[in-house]
């Protein structure tokens, strides 16, 4: 969920805290942040169809599954206030990913090996169906140790309570490793030598890398003599994940299948940069080596799920739609003290299905399809041109919760005469998009979505697309703007960027898809390719008081070619 800029308020402690765990120094609890929860907890901006709990802090998806017709989510949970603290892993399940049901605690500080803390983890399902979560334990002496747990009756679709066996911690630091960089156990794999094998995040000095472990009884676990995949200068590598893709089509892939026609993805959470980063590349068996393409960056310049406010994301294979999916959390972006006043923070973005692309040079991802079963009031519009500095109102929605699909025509545009690509900013969009924002006029764009914005614009959220001249080859920019998302002075409205792998000269067309809830703006540029996260609290756009606007900032004309924008229900959401 992070960012590389310091930022005043709840950012300032996430920045001291890890997301994933804490700081190297020890296991502190700040108990002075650890509020107890008011009285009234404040709806005005909670969202209507992300998860969400009913009050308090959230933030790490740990291990998603699916178990008898029941899909089970727990997560990073404070349960006595709005900030990190006293966390438990929080279980909630649903039949369909949108309507969920709240649980006790799955897992909870009780024995000597998770007394100081149960941080994440993953869930794994056994040969004979048998589900094991494997998770972060802090012990008295404040290692980072890994444990597991077991269903106690597995009869119970539900999951309902939880085993530790007291033979853990199952995976303990050796003297070679930083006991305070140990973490986060990926889901588990079986090797073709009916092994077991888990990867945990850890980091030597500056180089960040994942440990691999294999055990043939899933009890007892050898470290493996080098490690699984590492990088320079990439610090600590928290919540690793690790998985096959098809490299033809969209069907999900277990995650112990072996055989041709696949890749692997292996992401890693950057403790450094506070963003996430992925690889798709090659795994030996034989010799349990990672080794990411040519075509991948194997650093912090690299491909992200998500170029905006998303982090410690985790996925699963979902057997019974043969998808992997993907969970990821999104952090509060206003203060302390705001947090405490609202009585929650934290939501956990729209779960994501996730295939690659048919390059084979990144993954793509789109909200899931039974989100469309929220949909409400419609409105539709086609071909309708927006000229330069010129914008328009959808109407006859209510749009601070709505899903909005756009597809902008370019192609009778002369994409010759663009502006031309600063080659300094290949590797940071972002940084580009600070210099060339929404309300910066460039040849072709910037061109996109005003959501969650006043009715005299002097609040707004721009969701945009600008288009560069690189050499022979065309720079398509996509950027979300909050810079002016709001008149409180105290939030954190940074601008995230990130370039889509598109030959606009070619298709003539880019799409965008943006789900607004209130304070949240997940995008979706052409197709899934990239995707931008950002939380937003309007102090003007607030219920009906929000608006939704196309326009066009760019010296060209711009054709929308077909809108549609729904209303979203509310659904039930950890009600009781």
């Amino acid at each position: 969920m992070g960012t590389p800029h310091g930022v005043l308020g709840t950012w300032v402690v996430i920045l001291l805290l890890h997301w994933c765990g804490l700081g190297e120094a020890s296991h502190q609890v700040f108990t002075e942040l650890q509020s107890v929860s008011p009285a009234v907890v404040d709806t005005k901006l909670r969202t209507g169809y992300h998860f969400q709990p009913p009050k308090h802090w959230i933030n790490d998806p740990n291990g998603p599954l699916y178990y008898k017709g029941i899909y089970h989510l727990f997560y990073q949970y404070n349960p006595k206030g709005a900030v990190w603290g006293n966390i438990v892993w929080a279980h909630s399940i649903s039949k369909d990913l949108i309507n969920w049901i709240p649980l006790e605690p799955a897992i909870y500080p009780t024995k000597p090996f998770d007394i100081n803390g149960c941080w994440s983890g993953s869930a794994t399902i056994l040969q004979d169906g048998t589900p094991i979560i494997l998770y972060t334990g802090i012990d008295p002496k404040e290692h980072q140790v890994q444990n597991i747990a077991f269903p106690k009756n597995l009869s119970d679709p539900y999951l309902q309570e939880w085993v530790k066996p007291d033979y853990n911690p199952i995976i303990a630091p050796t003297v070679r490793l930083n006991a305070s960089a140990f973490r986060d156990p990926t889901t588990a794999w079986l090797g073709l030598d009916k092994h077991w094998r888990v990867l945990v995040g850890s980091k030597w000095n500056k180089r960040g890398k994942a440990i691999l472990y294999r055990s043939r009884d899933f009890k007892n676990w050898t470290m493996v003599k080098h490690p699984f995949h590492s990088a320079v200068n990439t610090g600590m590598w928290e919540c690793p994940d690790f998985y096959p893709v098809a490299e033809k089509g969209k069907i999900g892939l277990d995650t112990s299948m072996h055989g041709r026609g696949m890749k692997h993805v292996l992401k890693v959470s950057l403790d450094l940069t506070r963003f996430e980063y992925y690889t798709i590349g090659t795994y030996d068996h034989t010799t349990d080596r990672y080794l990411p393409d040519a075509t991948a960056m194997d650093n912090s310049s690299g491909l992200r799920y998500d170029y905006g406010n998303f982090y410690a994301s985790k996925t699963f294979y979902d057997p019974e739609k043969k998808r992997r999916i993907l969970w990821g959390w999104a952090n509060e972006s206003d203060s302390v003290d705001a947090d405490k006043a609202k009585g929650w923070a934290g939501i956990q973005a729209i779960p994501r299905t996730i295939w690659l692309d048919p390059s084979g040079r990144q993954l793509l991802q789109w909200p899931i399809e039974e989100l469309r079963t929220l949909r409400g009031k419609q409105v539709h519009i086609r071909d309708k041109i927006v000229k330069s500095g010129d914008y328009f109102e959808v109407k006859g929605i209510q749009t601070a919760q709505a899903d909005v699909k756009v597809e902008f025509d370019v192609s009778s545009l002369n994409l010759e005469k663009v502006e031309p690509f600063d080659y300094a900013f290949s590797n940071d969009a972002q940084a580009l998009c600070k210099i060339k924002g929404a309300d910066v006029k460039g040849r072709v764009g910037p061109f996109g979505l005003w959501v969650l914005a006043s009715s005299n614009m002097q609040e707004k959220t721009a969701v945009f697309f600008r288009i560069f001249k690189a050499g022979e080859k065309h720079v398509v920019l996509m950027c979300q703007d909050t810079t002016r998302s709001s008149l409180s002075p105290d939030l954190y409205k940074p601008t995230f960027a990130g370039f889509v792998d598109l030959d606009i000269k070619k298709t003539g067309k880019i799409s965008l898809r943006s789900l607004i809830d209130h304070s949240v703006v997940e995008s979706f540029g052409e197709k899934g390719k990239t995707c931008i996260t950002s939380r937003v609290y309007p102090s003007l756009a607030i219920g009906s008081d929000a608006h939704l606007f196309v326009f066009n900032n760019g010296e060209e004309n711009i054709r929308v070619s077909k809108l549609k924008s729904w209303e979203m229900k509310r659904p039930s959401m950890n009600e009781a």
